[in-house]
């Protein structure tokens, strides 16, 4: 196990240079993206990515700054596998900072190892983007910190920034240090143990300000002279089975019986329409070609819980937890179905159910996408 004090750099770790990072630069447009769970989520108005992104608004007034923040509380590296194309890919964006060391902390390292190679694999295959490892805090890592280890979390995230030469910024620690240092009250950066406060997020910001200083340190003139030329492919991949090739089956190509309809979804921004119905007994139909199945829902304590089947094999009913801070709808929730079926073509049997759980207070079903992993 790596420990903290093993690194040179404790909280900034520079690995290569942000090439396409300066050329944007000095063209005049850059386009900054955001992955994360709550703790990036934009929608908070102070999180890390506000403080961040007015320093570079500040210091570079020549160029203009777009923001995709595409950060969403509650969610992993698997529901960002997914996402990677629309909502950073499709838009351009030529700088990514990447944080789910705490989203992913409860997965099990073989899942979250796919996930995030699948999620970095998408985002560096193009050769125009620069990504960034962020690690923020969660109350689990307590104790590895406290005795000067890496959590494990963190320290599987450093083995793929080694591999394809990441540079990654341990907010987490920089925010700790001030606390042992006595710059930043506990209850000033973390009163419920997980979400930053104003301040908190602000100490995060700063952290990710002093690696953009050393990391854009060189003359930005020089960038002009990087050759535009896409790199070389890119090494084979660690995890196998990781999650990079990823599709969709179009709702419109599900076989339906019962009351559904497809509807344009302006509750939620991250979902462009959902496949929706309130009528318990209805079934959906479909295929799909890969190895992996995972559904996505506009969920809540109003959900309807599903069965479902593939390959006419045991039907299987979802049983998902409802934490307090749920709210009725409006929580963008993956279900992984299956992960390791042979490659080839595969049918699959979903009806919807109650759930008949004291926390399944509805019977919504709102399908947000059906997604297979290749």
């Amino acid at each position: 196990m790596a420990t903290i004090n093993d690194k040179e750099n404790e909280v900034v770790r520079v690995r290569g240079e942000l090439t396409n990072t300066k050329r944007r630069l000095t063209e005049g447009k850059l386009t900054i993206g955001y992955i994360g769970g709550s703790i990036t989520d934009g929608r908070s108005g102070h999180n890390w990515p506000e403080p961040v992104t007015r320093w570079v608004v500040a210091n570079y007034p020549n160029t203009r700054i777009v923001v995709e923040n595409a950060g969403i509380g509650a969610t992993g590296s698997d529901l960002a596998a997914f996402r990677a194309k629309r909502d950073l890919i499709d838009r351009g964006c030529d700088l990514v900072f990447v944080e789910f060391a705490v989203n992913d902390n409860g997965a099990p390292t073989e899942r979250r190892n796919k996930t995030r190679e699948g999620l970095l694999r998408q985002l560096l295959s193009s050769g125009t983007t620069d990504v960034v490892l962020v690690y923020t805090y969660c109350q689990d890592m307590y104790a590895s910190m406290k005795e000067g280890r890496m959590p494990p979390s963190i320290a599987e995230f450093e083995a793929l920034a080694e591999y394809y030469g990441l540079s990654s910024v341990w907010m987490g620690l920089h925010a700790l240090n001030e606390v042992k240092a006595g710059f930043l009250r506990w209850e000033e950066w973390l009163p419920d143990g997980l979400h930053p406060t104003e301040r908190g997020s602000l100490s995060y910001g700063v952290s990710v300000i002093d690696f953009l200083r050393r990391a854009l340190s060189d003359d930005l003139a020089d960038a002009e002279r990087v050759s535009r030329s896409r790199p070389g492919a890119l090494p084979e991949p660690l995890a196998p089975g990781n999650w990079e090739r990823v599709a969709f089956v179009p709702l419109e190509d599900v076989r339906t019986e019962g009351p559904w309809s497809i509807r344009r979804w302006v509750t939620l921004a991250w979902i462009d329409q959902a496949l929706s119905t309130s009528a318990i007994g209805s079934k959906l139909y479909f295929s799909f070609e890969g190895r992996g199945l995972a559904l996505a829902f506009d969920f809540g304590k109003l959900s309807a819980e599903c069965r479902y089947r593939i390959d006419g094999g045991a039907w299987q009913a979802t049983a998902r937890e409802r934490p307090d801070w749920c709210g009725p709808h409006g929580w963008l929730k993956l279900e992984t179905l299956a992960d390791d079926l042979p490659q080839g073509r595969h049918e699959v049997e979903i009806e919807v159910i109650h759930g008949n759980k004291p926390d399944c207070a509805g019977t919504r079903f709102d399908l947000a996408f059906i997604g297979v992993i290749k």
